[in-house]
């Protein structure tokens, strides 16, 4: 059997991160060998009891969970609660993982797994990139490290979904992925545009709850009200930002079409702050770091999910 690849995931529970969390957890070739957690769809305290939470009911107490920032590296943010529910989870009122999360934090842990499993880890963000930057800064050779980063943050064109040109993962924190962004010579990224362009039709999504089983059944509790949400605001199709990312980062083959260009982010100006700005004409001279997803496979995404809600 062919060893499995290394996976390392950065996250801010939230549904959409715990449908990511579910397709990893569901996926024989990679070894989940830890979440890292941040603040970003709701504060720390509840990222981390979520993230505590979905390992108990996918049954993957083998999974460690390290906390790690708490807010932005340098200004305060507004949170998701208003879609993902106060905790994150839809409040629902689960009951508490009897798990407590590791005492390392979470930058130190990225450190350590990519010593451990250098040249072939692969490290998925799908929240605020605070406590990646926070481990550049304490090591900024990390990136010689790492196989593949794969970003879900920015909206390539400027259609943004926190404000009008940007997009929430990077606006919490667009110092920690101007850093980010940096620091690797190249990384993939799924952003909020080709998120729009992959939604999933919610009466599908309500029959493949229906199909599964136990943790199928959590799931559809806990994003109940985020569905009902996106329903009201953006029509027939529910869209899964962090699952088109988690699709991307465990089956690349399935991009039909992917760009690479410059990327940079704005940290300044009343409306311009937190945009992820593309060189798509090259006119900056500046290297092309960014694979940029434009187009993946639907059919191979619903598989992903459908698979992770156990309803494949």
């Amino acid at each position: 059997m062919t060893e499995r690849i290394p996976l390392l995931i950065d996250t801010d529970p939230g549904v959409d991160d715990a449908l990511a969390l579910l397709m990893a957890f569901a996926d024989t070739r990679h070894e989940v060998v830890g979440l890292t957690i941040a603040a970003g769809n709701v504060g720390l305290r509840h990222t981390v009891a979520n993230a505590l939470k979905l390992c108990e009911v996918a049954g993957r107490a083998d999974v460690p969970v390290y906390a790690g920032c708490e807010a932005p590296l340098l200004h305060p943010s507004p949170d998701a609660g208003d879609v993902h529910g106060q905790d994150g989870f839809g409040d629902v009122g689960y009951e508490a993982a009897a798990r407590k999360p590791e005492t390392e934090h979470a930058a130190q842990a990225i450190l350590r797994l990519s010593h451990e499993h250098a040249g072939r880890l692969v490290l998925v963000a799908l929240g605020p990139l605070t406590n990646i930057a926070l481990a550049l800064k304490l090591d900024p050779t990390l990136p010689t490290r790492i196989a593949r980063l794969v970003v879900m943050g920015g909206a390539v064109t400027c259609h943004g979904n926190i404000t009008p040109a940007a997009e929430f993962n990077v606006y919490f924190d667009p110092e920690a992925a101007h850093i980010v962004f940096e620091a690797f010579p190249r990384f993939d990224l799924s952003d909020w545009e080709a998120t729009i362009a992959h939604g999933l039709h919610h009466d599908s999504v309500v029959e493949w709850l229906r199909a599964g089983g136990d943790v199928a059944a959590f799931y559809e509790h806990i994003s109940r009200r985020t569905r009902e949400w996106s329903a009201d605001r953006r029509g027939d199709h529910w869209h899964s930002a962090d699952g088109l990312a988690m699709a991307y980062a465990l089956q690349p083959d399935g991009a039909l079409e992917t760009a690479e260009r410059p990327l940079d982010v704005a940290l300044e100006g009343p409306h311009a702050r937190g945009a992820t700005l593309v060189d798509w004409n090259r006119q900056t001279g500046r290297p092309d770091r960014a694979r940029i997803l434009l187009r993946y496979d639907q059919a191979r995404f619903e598989g992903l999910v459908r698979a992770a809600l156990g309803a494949a």
